[in-house]
C-alpha cells in the first residue's frame, strides 16, 4: 500500500465530465488526518503508521489514550486506523495527510460499515425467489421453502442461507475511480456508491487489484 486516508461519507450527487456525460458520485470528506504513531519491525514486529481523524475534546479521552497522544505530541483524535505503507520512512509523526494525496482518475478501494437492516427474510437477505402464489402454497409466498433434509441426513447443514441479521458489517468495494478531488475543502468525489450511511466513517486506500 502506498497511501491511505480516513474520511466521512457526505452523500451522493452527480457531476458532468468534459463530454457532458453524467457521473454519479459519492462525496467523502477525506481528512485531514494526522500521523499519530509509527510502528517499526524492531518495536512492533511490522511496519505501519497509525493515522487519526476527527478532533476530540480532551475531556472525552481516557488516561491511557491521553498518554498515547501526548507522547507523540498530537491532538486527540476520534478515529484511529493503521496503514501498512510500503515506505514509512518518508512519513513522520505529526504529519498531516490531506485529500490531495489522491488524484483524479486513480483507482481506489473503499472500506466502510454497511447500513444495519435488522432481521431480514431470505428474499431480502439472499435474493431468494418467491414461492408460487397459487396452487396451495397459502400465505407463505415469501418464506424460504423446503430446507432439503429428508430422513438422511435428517438435519439442516451448517451455513444454510436463511433469514437473519442483515447489514452492519465491514464491506470493501474494490477498484472504484476517483472522479474529482477538491483539495481546498478536503473532498473526494468517488464514482459510484460506497458502503454505509451519511456521516459513516470510511477508509480510502489505493486499489490492491488495479
Amino acid at each position: 500500500m502506498k497511501k491511505g486516508l480516513i474520511g466521512k461519507k457526505i452523500g451522493m450527487t452527480q457531476i458532468f465530465d468534459e463530454k457532458g456525460n453524467v457521473i454519479p458520485v459519492t462525496v467523502v470528506e477525506a481528512g485531514p488526518c494526522a500521523v499519530v504513531q509509527k510502528k517499526t519491525v524492531e518495536n512492533d514486529g511490522y511496519k505501519a503508521i497509525q493515522v487519526g481523524y476527527g478532533d476530540l475534546k480532551a475531556q472525552y479521552v481516557n488516561k491511557p489514550m491521553k498518554g498515547h497522544f501526548a507522547k507523540n505530541d498530537v491532538a486527540p483524535k476520534k478515529i484511529l486506523k493503521e496503514f501498512r505503507l510500503d515506505d514509512i520512512d518518508s512519513v513522520n509523526v505529526g504529519d498531516i495527510i490531506k485529500a490531495d494525496v489522491f488524484e483524479t482518475g486513480e483507482k481506489i478501494d473503499v472500506i466502510g460499515t454497511s447500513k444495519g437492516k435488522g432481521t431480514a427474510g431470505s428474499i431480502k437477505r439472499w435474493n431468494f425467489a418467491r414461492l408460487k402464489e397459487s396452487h396451495g402454497t397459502g400465505p407463505v409466498a415469501r418464506h424460504a421453502g423446503s430446507l432439503g433434509a429428508c430422513s438422511d441426513p435428517s438435519r439442516v447443514y451448517k451455513g444454510k442461507k436463511l433469514a437473519g441479521h442483515l447489514g452492519a458489517e465491514r464491506v470493501t468495494i474494490q477498484n472504484l475511480t476517483v472522479a474529482k478531488v477538491d483539495a481546498e475543502n478536503n473532498l473526494i468525489a468517488i464514482k459510484g456508491a460506497i458502503p454505509g450511511p451519511k456521516g459513516g466513517i470510511v477508509v480510502i486506500a489505493d486499489a490492491k487489484k488495479a
